[in-house]
């Protein structure tokens, strides 16, 4: 099925409105100046967002919030003008408190606050997942399912970071560029990637609950269980987000589909990823009873102090890479939603760069690995020096075992030829 798509990027339609506006109002107060030929009064004008008609010195003129305002805030309200002897008066009440955001200042610098650290979060997250992937693919010995599932978990991490840096750029850039062609489909496609992305991570924080559980519950056959891994982590998000496109174009197909003023749409996002969370919070609680009930095996030596030190420090462990932290806030009321912004968006940013840092740099398996590869690199390099040098001390021995004997020999023939 094709869906055609007809549009603008949210800016450019912004700017499109305005031009319109713009023009209908110069076309106006054209056709009033050429029927109006008393030049007293206050001319009528466009001031960059309203048209305003002509006045008499001592009238009030009000209009309604600008159209373009009220597309973009949807606000209702009224601003008005006074025609004095010495022209035209301030707009008063203040346009951006009648016609503009609620938001205040505070709330756009907490915003600003949290876009920049969650910005820093995913860049660092990228660089050190991408870093941990490498070498988990180029050491044959660290091949094993359980690292498969940690590379597909870094890679989601990976894909997440990317789509989110993406989408501020297409969404909040100041450089867009409105030409007669339509925009709308890359902003649109961008949102689609962040989705599908956002959703597969969850998914594949899913995965390492389920694969955790298992192992330690039963044996299974690695090759078949993870190609199953595959299609949770991987399939079920690209059917919901497959969903969630035909949502979208069905009941709110608007600007580039980042309002989220339906609820079923967003739902069908929403819903698989409170479901994958719910169910890794079970498995959670699960494998915390069974290693609480592990180390209190008489077969395990230790103190309950040592034990239990041992069982908090895997809950640690556990908790970045099943995303615990996200069932925390996921029912908190409107009163915590800054706390709820701030967890996720800031603080969740840095979950890849915690989960590779535990789970790949600090894993002793490959902590030996990278141990024995400086071992084989830096031993290569002693061989290689040693060489050299050995070459160096042979070279200048023979040199100077030829230049001895040439010496000698031109002696030997300097005694020959001055013997009468």
């Amino acid at each position: 099925m094709l869906v055609s798509v007809c549009g603008r990027h949210p800016t450019c339609n912004f700017y499109q409105e305005l031009q319109r506006a713009k023009e209908e109002c110069l076309t106006r107060l054209n056709q009033q100046q050429s029927t109006d030929s008393s030049g007293s009064g206050c001319k009528g004008f466009w001031d960059n967002i309203s048209c305003w008609d002509g006045a008499e010195v001592g009238q009030t003129v009000t209009i309604p919030c600008p159209p373009v305002l009220k597309t973009l805030f949807n606000r209702n309200g009224n601003i008005s003008k006074n025609c004095t002897v010495d022209g035209w008066s301030d707009v008063f009440p203040n346009i951006t408190s009648v016609c503009g955001s609620e938001t205040p200042q505070d709330k756009l610098v907490f915003y600003m606050v949290v876009k920049t650290l969650y910005t820093l979060g995913h860049s660092l997250s990228l660089i050190v997942l991408t870093t941990g992937s490498a070498i988990l693919c180029m050491f044959r010995r660290l091949h094993c399912t359980r690292n498969y599932i940690h590379v597909n978990l870094f890679l989601s991490f990976i894909l997440r970071a990317v789509a989110v840096l993406v989408k501020d750029s297409v969404l909040f850039s100041h450089s867009t560029h409105c030409s007669n062609q339509p925009s709308l489909v890359g902003c649109r496609a961008s949102l689609v990637f962040f989705h599908y992305f956002i959703m597969a991570n969850f998914f594949w924080l899913l995965v390492e609950g389920l694969y955790l559980h298992t192992l330690l519950l039963v044996t299974f056959a690695e090759s078949t269980r993870f190609l199953s891994y595959l299609m949770i982590g991987w399939g079920v998000p690209a059917v919901f987000v497959f969903a969630w496109i035909l949502t979208r174009h069905q009941l709110e197909d608007t600007d580039c589909w980042e309002r989220n003023d339906h609820p079923v749409p967003i739902w069908v996002i929403n819903g698989p990823i409170v479901f994958s969370m719910m169910v890794n919070f079970v498995l959670f609680i699960s494998i915390i009873r069974i290693l609480l009930k592990k180390l209190r095996c008489p077969d395990v030596g230790g103190n309950d102090q040592s034990q239990y030190r041992r069982l908090a420090k895997s809950t640690l462990l556990l908790i970045p890479l099943f995303g615990i932290h996200y069932v925390i806030f996921v029912s908190l009321n409107e009163s915590l939603v800054d706390y709820k912004i701030f967890f996720d968006l800031a603080l969740g940013s840095f979950q890849g760069l915690v989960v590779a840092i535990l789970y790949c740099f600090l894993n002793s398996e490959v902590q030996c690995e990278l141990r024995r590869k400086w071992q084989s690199v830096w031993l290569n390099c002693q061989i290689w020096n040693y060489i050299s040098q050995n070459a160096s001390v042979l070279w200048n021995g023979s040199e100077a075992v030829v230049s001895e004997g040439r010496s000698r020999t031109a002696s030997a023939l300097q005694t020959e030829t001055t013997v009468p």
